[in-house]
């Protein structure tokens, strides 16, 4: 049985993401890193050079003046990842595209042309949209509800998943003796007629060299879960404490299992800021000044009405309870997280002021000390079986070059952490199945190949 080992992905958010308004300060950081390709090809090379099976490209289709900063002003995805794809060799390129604002056919090719330009490195994160003025950048009068936005997600993958095995292996034949380019009897049409998608097919492109892209999703309501045990290869999502990444990760699997999927083909990767130091003391003494100089309490106030439909609490006396009516805003938009906000507030009788600081106190993370120190937690979450493997934030670069040289080799080691590749795919890093062509009609079968 292959020892089973940990997984390590890198997000890079530029000039600073949520809780990092003042990210931008730091001179070690281009003042237009989230638009600078060569920023990007440094960082993401540096991954590589560690062994990093993945980089992580986060994305949104809507802003306000209050988004973060690297929110605000950012390279899409896609156009992104190619750009990476022909500057590294064997990190895998994972990017977030939304079901609810593209048609599964135009999505599809795209990702397949990753997926060729990389030599079989491309991962999708599915997303569904959380922040509802998204539909008013589509012509759309209002967001999709919550069911609709999950029902048209699973047609959209199911669609996606059947354009990519239209080819069968051997359909292009590219036999220059015989005149004989293609066999059409290994290319299959889809004609698909669903809920929300008519889709003829076939795709018009090849399977690369690991079958399809790897499905990526974050998601943490039922609905979010249920999506992930059915669809996806690997999870994003959080944790703040061993018990609660445990509890998600046997939550999952379960759910995976419950559908007839093997639990050890999701791949469960939290992400977390890491903060290395010589001693722990001074790796907390870091994060206490990290902290302080992240974000102000109004600007903290102003990022805090995103997850509620970028509601402006501003509005509202901060030293009085917290408004609870707020969450209707959220109904469209990030609603799990809005109510557990708000669960919050109500249970400990909060203020929004102490809600607020609740949560900026909240995103301390648990892999903080010296190079030992972390190694040995991480181990501890990884051997718990609270994570399969972590998607590092890269906020402050002088902390991501200790992560890389002193952290990792402990990893490696300790035999947790490979040493070098040992494959050329996404998929293959991380140990995942290569779903086979079509037989017959564009249904894609999930067979180990």
């Amino acid at each position: 049985m292959t020892k089973r080992q940990l997984k390590l992905g890198l997000v890079p958010t530029g000039v600073g993401g949520p809780g990092d308004s003042n990210r931008w300060l730091d001179t070690d950081i281009p003042l237009d890193a989230s638009v600078n390709i060569d920023w990007y090809i440094d960082v993401v090379r540096q991954a590589e050079a560690a062994k990093f099976d993945l980089v992580f490209i986060v994305d949104s289709q809507f802003i306000t003046a209050h988004s973060p900063p690297h929110y605000l002003n950012r390279l899409e995805p896609l156009t992104l990842l190619s750009a990476l794809a022909v500057a590294t060799s064997k990190i895998g390129l994972v990017g977030t595209l939304t079901t609810s604002y593209n048609d599964p056919f135009n999505l599809a090719r795209r990702f397949a042309s990753l997926d060729l330009i990389s030599k079989g490195r491309a991962g999708w994160n599915v997303v569904t949209s959380g922040d509802a003025g998204t539909a008013g950048n589509f012509s759309q009068p209002e967001h999709f509800d919550y069911d609709t936005r999950y029902s048209r997600a699973v047609e959209f993958l199911d669609v996606a998943r059947g354009l990519w095995s239209s080819w069968e292996d051997g359909a292009l034949v590219r036999d220059r003796a015989t005149g004989q380019f293609l066999d059409p009897d290994k290319l299959h049409r889809l004609d698909h007629r669903g809920t929300f998608f008519q889709v003829a097919g076939p795709l018009n492109i090849q399977r690369s060299p690991q079958g399809e892209p790897v499905i990526f999703q974050a998601g943490d309501s039922d609905q979010g879960r249920d999506l992930g045990a059915t669809i996806a290869d690997a999870i994003f999502t959080h944790a703040a404490t061993i018990e609660q990444g445990q509890a998600f990760y046997a939550d999952l699997k379960g759910r995976a299992a419950r559908r007839g999927r093997d639990p050890d083909q999701i791949v469960i990767l939290p992400g977390f800021s890491v903060i290395v130091g010589d001693t722990d003391d001074q790796a907390r003494d870091i994060e206490r000044h990290y902290r302080s100089l992240d974000q102000s309490f109004d600007q903290a106030l102003a990022e805090f009405g995103r997850p509620f439909g970028w509601h402006d609490f501003r509005n509202y006396d901060p030293d009085a309870s917290f408004p609870i009516e707020s969450l209707e805003h959220a109904k469209s938009s990030f609603y799990t997280q809005a109510k557990k906000i708000t669960d919050l507030a109500i249970a400990e009788g909060l203020t929004l002021r102490q809600t607020v600081e609740r949560l900026r106190a909240g995103r301390g993370s648990p892999f903080v000390g010296s190079a030992q120190t972390v190694a040995d937690e991480i181990q501890r979450w990884f051997e718990g079986r609270a994570l399969d493997g972590l998607n590092v934030h890269l906020g402050h670069p002088s902390q991501f070059a200790r992560f890389v040289g002193e952290v990792v080799p402990i990893l490696q080691d300790r035999n947790l952490f490979r040493r070098d590749y040992e494959a050329d795919t996404l998929r293959g890093h991380l140990g995942l199945a290569v779903p086979s062509g079509s037989a017959a009609n564009g249904s894609g079968r999930r067979d180990a190949a």
